[in-house]
């Protein structure tokens, strides 16, 4: 909502939830609203940083220990990340077929995270194939560009697709669903990235998408129980069954 006491307590309380990083968005509404949808400016409006505020977050975030970067959604925005020393950035799903943006950021990162909602295959391989000219640092996150995302419009099988179509990328979901059930769903389904809205206000825009802190907190737990739960997938005799090899039969 456009303020930088809401987006340090916003910081504070994913510091709180143990996540391992918090992801802004930068740009100028103007740039980015569709022409004549008044509606969309408005809200975007409403919700977007002044410039000078990033540097002041990052610092923030440093402070607190926690990794610090966004979504640059024009060149702009792209400058003014980079020249604050980030070299991390978000492509969100709008602009994968921004072929412009996709070159102009590929010159600006040392890594990249793009969204892949609403695109197929085929555009998807020409934003790589862009990125990669100059970036081949490049993470996927499957994700559905609907707002909220029905439960059983999820289609987390897709995380298996991508990393069967791009094996040497990592592969993660960005959620839009409500709750914290898909995103633990996708880690079990190979998903190394979670992206999820959050909020510390139930009225804010995009409370219909986002959880809370105690939910965070929650989500971050049961997937890091959830890695272990996992395992590395070795076969053979693990450290918790050696008391067990004494009741081995063999025969002939």
């Amino acid at each position: 909502m456009g303020s930088v006491d809401k987006a340090k307590k916003l910081i504070d309380a994913a510091v709180r939830s143990k996540v391992d990083a918090v992801k802004f968005q930068t740009y100028i509404t103007e740039k980015r609203a569709p022409k004549g949808n008044d509606q969309i400016f408005n809200i975007l409006k409403k919700c977007e940083l002044p410039f000078n505020c990033f540097k002041e977050l990052k610092d923030y975030s440093d402070k607190q220990g926690i990794d610090f970067f966004s979504t640059p959604f024009d060149k702009e925005s792209v400058d003014l990340l980079y020249n604050m020393g980030l070299r991390k950035h978000k492509i969100a799903s709008f602009d994968v077929t921004n072929h412009d943006l996709l070159r102009y950021i590929g010159k600006h990162a040392d890594e990249i995270i793009m969204s892949t909602g609403m695109s197929n295959m085929h555009d998807i391989t020409k934003a790589c194939k862009i990125i990669e000219e100059t970036n081949t640092n490049i993470s996927l996150l499957h994700c559905v560009s609907s707002y909220p995302t029905d439960l059983t419009d999820a289609n987390i099988n897709a995380i298996k697709t991508l990393q069967s179509l791009w094996p040497n990328y990592t592969i993660g979901q960005s959620d839009h669903t409500p709750g914290i059930k898909v995103p633990l769903y996708s880690v079990a389904c190979g998903a190394k990235i979670i992206e999820k809205h959050f909020m510390i206000e139930e009225d804010c825009v995009d409370a219909p998408v986002s959880i809370n802190e105690k939910m965070m907190t929650e989500l971050v737990s049961e997937v890091r129980l959830l890695e272990k739960i996992m395992g590395e997938g070795e076969l053979g005799i693990t450290k918790s069954q050696e008391n067990a090899k004494i009741f081995r039969r063999y025969g002939r």
